[in-house]
């Protein structure tokens, strides 16, 4: 991609509305709470104090809305005990250059490390550089600045009281991420009915096991339907799968393959409707004709042998599903619950056992070759150089230079420049909206508090909408606050508008001069996919071989690995499409094809799983030769894969040809599922082995191939013509 399409790519993302859900009562309960703050401070004390009060009040109530599943009080008062240690700290190195401008190199550095914690923890940071820079220039002695200190971590707390006494929705973002893997589920078996391969994306499986690990304290409160419904989605993705796959499960054409679209079908409506009843802590509701479709007739069922298994099967997981979500509509047996002094659930480490997991991330992440570590040299350094050149500058307020630069800034390039993109066109419209109000309404401090209350609000309203539009309030919330405390928009707005755009600047160059690209990292993304994939299908194998449980529970280990190696390969890939660097090591076109390969080796492997024997059903014994081979050639592949080498499956078509000749021994369907994986390696071979002067035409021919669509994207008759 050139810079040229880059640039208009994030223009584009930058100023996009996402259509999501809005959560007016959260944003109206986070204004509340910025409003209890600044009304007594500005009434009792002074304005200063009323600035620094919303400050606290409003970077802890934002941090509430990230994405994270911990409770929200927590956040809030994590978020305020942060911005007021770098209120205090910052007052203390400030006054002279030579103390401060490490200190806020080291803080940001910090900061930007942060992020190898997660995305919240990385913005949360950020927000406390941001509150460095502007509260230094209000204290005038230690003790002030220890009161100033408090007073934004009054802000924390109070949302932290406000979030305790007023809950909305308290499991609700954990009831939305199992209800998305349900209907992520249905939604699956709905288009196995017209395209019996289709792809499944696991992310909504990986944001709800992610959601289901709760602290002991949250294990004691959680509803019992959160428990239990994860594990059976889980376990009907591969089932749906098998029956409908025309290799193994039901017939492409005939009364077999109508009996198999109603049977997925029907569990698409189940699966919407457990959805639903989680989604909203209501009783299951499915129609009738559903139900009836979901029994299996012994005599008259026209499905047979494997198909018949997967659909026997499926009936006993969806009826389990139902009476979960509290509806017995269903035949089916649900599982026994265990009440919440005995439930097992996945671990998340409290607050104070989460330092040696943060000290232990950030050490993985301290690396050159590292996108965090990247990111925190650039934020270091863009935050002191913004704030030298804004010093510099004969404007007010410097800080909001480099405060723009550390709130904009990714770990990758895309997000970092929509971002930039997105604040400046957010504060020109905030300043001008509230550049016309003050004008209108004249010099209050208290209609201007008033002001930024309805901001602030508005802004955490369009939060999820788009960066730009909960910026444009989030601007003119900022200048309702200057405004309180005395300052004429005639100083303030030019002002804004001005380091705003050299924040934004200077956070872009850094990212030209010092990036960390994913292009590069493809091939070695590809290979750990690869691997990983190889691991998850010889566990599977190992099941066939010895179904014991202790090869269960390494097949479940390898599944979710291999999720997360796509997961990181899919973010790598999505990243390198954006970004205006040339492809190395993978075109963009033998990304895509081995991508596809890798996905219907991994759909191979989910094939298999589904009928994996039970521990007193007869074993295949050749299925160990062919794991051991399999995971051997995978990551010898994998190693291939990163060294730009092509990759051999010499032992896999040995095992299946020694197979073969032992078939009357093993199962028909285990040995057709196991030349699916042959062959799906094989397309993989085919996308990235190629000799040196093919590797280097090909990369010529991928270059020209952009050149000429971005070409053709700017005039689009003269390209018709000349292909015409």
């Amino acid at each position: 991609m050139t810079w040229l399409r880059a640039f208009g790519e994030v223009v584009r993302s930058g100023l996009t509305i996402e259509e999501t859900r809005l959560e007016p009562l959260l944003a109206l309960r986070t204004a509340a709470g910025v409003a209890i703050v600044i009304g007594p401070a500005l009434w009792l004390v002074s304005p200063a104090y009323a600035a620094s009060a919303a400050l606290g009040a409003y970077s802890a109530g934002g941090a509430t809305f990230q994405r994270t599943w911990r409770p929200r009080k927590v956040i809030a008062l994590g978020a305020g005990a942060g911005l007021a240690l770098s209120t205090f700290v910052g007052y203390l190195a400030a006054g002279r250059l030579v103390t401060f401008l490490p200190l806020l190199a080291v803080w940001a550095f910090a900061a930007g490390m942060a992020w190898a914690v997660g995305s919240t923890a990385g913005i949360v940071a950020a927000t406390t550089v941001g509150s460095m820079l502007v509260t230094i220039t209000l204290p005038t002695s230690v003790g002030r600045a220890l009161e100033h200190a408090g007073v934004i971590a009054l802000g924390g707390v109070t949302q932290a009281v406000l979030i305790l006494l007023f809950p909305i929705r308290r499991w609700g973002a954990h009831r939305d991420a199992l209800a998305d893997a349900l209907a992520a589920v249905a939604d699956y078996a709905r288009r196995l009915r017209h395209d019996p391969t289709a792809a499944f994306d696991p992310e909504p499986l990986m944001t709800a096991r992610d959601a289901a690990a709760v602290t002991p304290s949250q294990a004691r409160t959680r509803p019992p339907v959160l428990h239990g419904p994860r594990g059976l989605a889980e376990r009907i993705r591969p089932v749906v799968a098998a029956l409908a796959d025309p290799d193994v499960g039901a017939p492409a054409e005939g009364p077999g393959r109508d009996r198999a679209r109603e049977l997925l079908d029907a569990a698409a409506d189940v699966l919407d409707a457990v959805a639903r009843s989680i989604r909203r802590g209501t009783p299951a509701e499915v129609r009738p004709g559903s139900v009836d479709v979901l029994r299996v007739d012994e005599e008259h069922e026209v499905l047979e042998g494997p198909a018949r298994q997967a659909a026997e099967q499926l009936v006993e997981l969806l009826g389990e599903a139902l009476e979960v979500a509290g509806s017995g509509g269903a035949r089916g047996r649900a599982p026994t619950l265990p009440g919440p002094a005995g439930a097992e659930f996945l671990v998340r480490p409290t607050m104070f056992r989460l330092v040696p997991v943060v000290v232990r991330a950030v050490r993985r992440e301290l690396r050159r070759d590292s996108p965090v570590f990247r990111h925190a040299v650039r934020l270091a350094a863009v935050a002191t150089l913004g704030y030298l050149i804004a010093a510099r500058l004969p404007l007010g307020h410097g800080y909001w230079a480099p405060i723009a630069s550390v709130m904009v800034m990714r770990p990758d390039f895309h997000r970092t420049y929509a971002r930039a993109v997105a604040r400046l066109a957010g504060t020109l419209a905030g300043v001008a909206l509230a550049t016309v109000m003050v004008q209108a309404l004249g010099p209050d401090a208290h209609v201007f508090g008033a002001l930024a209350v309805v901001s602030a609000g508005l802004s955490y309203t369009l939060n999820r909408t788009g960066y730009a539009y909960s910026q444009c309030f989030t601007a003119a919330y900022v200048v309702f606050l200057l405004g309180m405390g005395g300052q004429a928009w005639e100083q303030t707005v030019p002002e804004r508008v001005v380091l705003t755009l050299l924040g934004g600047a200077l956070a872009m160059l850094a990212y030209v001069v010092f990036p960390a690209w994913e292009t590069p990292r493809l091939p070695s993304r590809l290979a750990d996919w690869l691997a990983a994939n190889g691991r998850y299908a010889a566990a599977v194998l190992r099941n066939y071989a010895e179904p014991t449980r202790e090869h269960h529970a390494d097949m479940r280990r390898a599944l979710l690995a291999s999720r997360e190696a796509r997961a990181a390969w899919q973010e790598a890939y999505d990243r390198a499409r954006q970004e205006p660097v040339r492809p190395r090591g993978l075109t963009s076109r033998e990304a895509q094809e081995a991508q596809e390969a890798l996905k219907g080796f991994g759909r191979a492997a989910m094939l298999m799983e589904s009928h994996v024997p039970r521990a007193d059903s007869r074993v295949v014994p050749e299925a160990e030769r062919f794991a051991d081979a399999l995971e051997t050639d995978t990551a010898k592949a994998a190693v291939a894969v990163r060294e730009h080498r092509n990759p051999d499956w010499g032992r896999v078509e040995e095992a299946l040809h020694a197979w073969e000749d032992a078939a009357s021994n093993g199962s028909p369907v285990v040995r057709r599922e196991a030349e699916l994986q042959k062959q799906a390696l094989e397309d993989l071979a085919t996308a990235v082995s190629r000799t040196p002067l093919e590797r280097d035409v090909g990369s010529a021919r991928e270059e020209q191939r952009v050149r000429a669509a971005a070409a053709a994207e700017g005039d689009g008759s003269g390209a018709a013509h000349r292909s015409g």
